[in-house]
C-alpha cells in the first residue's frame, strides 16, 4: 500500500505514520519503492513469519522451525 493509503487507516498524523515506517524499515520488516512523489510499503513476509515464531517460541506457544531453520548446512 502506498504510504498515503496506509495513513489514512489510522488515526494518526502523517509524520508519526512517517516515524512508525522507519521504524519498521529499520527493522528489516518492510521495504519501500519510490516512484515520484508516492512511497509504496510491501512486507517480508518471511522476516515477519521468523519473527512471529520467535516470538511464539519464547513463550513455549509450540512453534516449529523458522524459515531460518529450514535451510540447507552450508
Amino acid at each position: 500500500m502506498t504510504a498515503g493509503d496506509l495513513a489514512a487507516e489510522f488515526d494518526v498524523s502523517k509524520p508519526t505514520m512517517s516515524a512508525h515506517f522507519a521504524v519498521l524499515k529499520e527493522a528489516d520488516l518492510v521495504e519501500a519503492t519510490k516512484s515520484g512523489k508516492t512511497i509504496t510499503y510491501r512486507i517480508k513476509l518471511s522476516v515477519l513469519e521468523d519473527a512471529l515464531l520467535g516470538f511464539a517460541k519464547a513463550f513455549g506457544l509450540g512453534a516449529g522451525p523458522t524459515a531460518t531453520d529450514k535451510e540447507e548446512p552450508k
